[in-house]
């Protein structure tokens, strides 16, 4: 790594995050190569409250939908189990998934986020509001209407992640909180991660800047009950350090320490491009947008391109509440950036980190 650099990225963070009234209330970034880290570097505040006090270095962040690739990651588990195949439809898992074109969803459709399904339930709020279990989302998402034919787009969806969380409930008979730290959080060692936040320490979770319509609400972000929630699309709390185990472990094949969670194979199917697997889907998209099986690709020349300087062979996820990792199998090198600022309003300051940060790979 070029020192100065990466010295770039830290200074442009630092700048975003001075004063009551900066444009980001506080950050971490953390870089490793080959399975080694840099210490992570936190910036700013614990929260957007203007007289929140400095970021804890021991600092848990919300991960927002960074959570996915982790469900993703323990449904593959069990297809190397035998347990679950992806060309099969889903409808084989969760009978009443059908109608409405839905008998035609299969497994891997969810994974690539071509399923038709909706990102959001059209009675999200509500369903917050009531402060409804998992079960609730679950179901909503199983009866929801899907917005085109299966395999020939491609659409963010989060319905599709809760159905693959139900997939795994019922193949291994546990809730996905319990599998999720059974089979991967535990065996990883990873002690400042939680699908939800029972057992963590809640002065150590960094607050978020929460959407327009979670303001005044307690069922944001920032609350108790979403807090404990464990959302598998968005539930996921975690350290720069423990989060980068998530990315050695994949850089590594599978392998991480004395640990071996997934195989070569399961980890080369998961970053490659798997758009190229549906036949229906138009070579554009194919080409300019790639997923792979539960994390993305980069989108060189769309507007939610992670950078300039990583190619198509980059894979990494974002999060709405903020993040951005991804992992260079050229490199061998990895990227995590937490902060707590809304990414929409402004998702071209994690492009700009990004760069600097990719810039300082040698």
């Amino acid at each position: 790594m070029d020192p100065k650099r990466l010295q770039v990225a830290y200074d442009l963070m630092e700048k975003w995050t001075v004063g009551p009234n900066a444009p980001v209330p506080g950050g971490a970034i953390l870089v490793g190569r080959h399975g080694k880290v840099i210490a992570p570097r936190f910036f700013g505040r614990q929260g957007p409250e203007a007289d929140a006090g400095p970021i804890r270095r021991d600092a848990m962040f919300y991960m927002a939908s960074v959570t996915k690739p982790v469900i993703y990651i323990g449904a593959m588990i069990l297809v190397e189990r035998g347990l679950l195949n992806l060309s099969d439809r889903v409808s084989r898992y969760v009978p009443e998934f059908t109608g409405g074109g839905k008998d035609d969803v299969q497994v891997i459709h969810l994974f690539t986020h071509t399923s038709g399904l909706p990102d959001e339930l059209t009675n999200n709020a509500d369903l917050r509001r009531q402060h409804a279990p998992l079960k609730a989302f679950i179901a909503g998402s199983i009866k929801a209407d899907l917005l085109f034919k299966p395999g020939t787009r491609q659409s963010y969806a989060s319905a599709g992640t809760l159905i693959v969380a139900e997939i795994i409930q019922r193949l291994s008979g546990k809730s996905i909180r319990e599998f999720v730290h059974r089979e991967i959080i535990d065996p990883l060692g990873l002690k400042s991660t939680g699908l939800g936040s029972q057992g963590l320490v809640r002065e150590r979770i960094v607050r978020a800047t929460v959407p327009d319509y979670q303001v005044g609400t307690d069922f944001g972000w920032n609350s108790t009950y979403w807090q404990e929630f464990g959302s598998p699309t968005g539930g996921l709390f975690s350290t720069p350090e423990d989060y980068a185990v998530v990315c050695a472990l994949m850089m590594g094949g599978g392998r991480w320490g004395g640990v071996k969670l997934l195989s070569p194979a399961t980890v080369r199917m998961m970053t490659s491009n798997r758009l190229d697997d549906l036949p229906d889907l138009p070579e554009a998209v194919r080409r300019t947008q790639p997923w792979g099986l539960g994390w993305r690709l980069n989108h060189l020349g769309m507007a939610d391109s992670w950078g300039d300087l990583l190619d198509r062979q980059v894979f990494g996820h974002t999060g709405s509440s903020g993040n951005l990792v991804w992992m260079d199998p050229r490199t061998q090198g990895f990227c995590i950036l937490l902060t707590n600022y809304l990414r929409a309003r402004a998702p071209w300051r994690l492009v700009h980190l990004s760069n600097a940060i990719a810039a300082a790979f040698e």
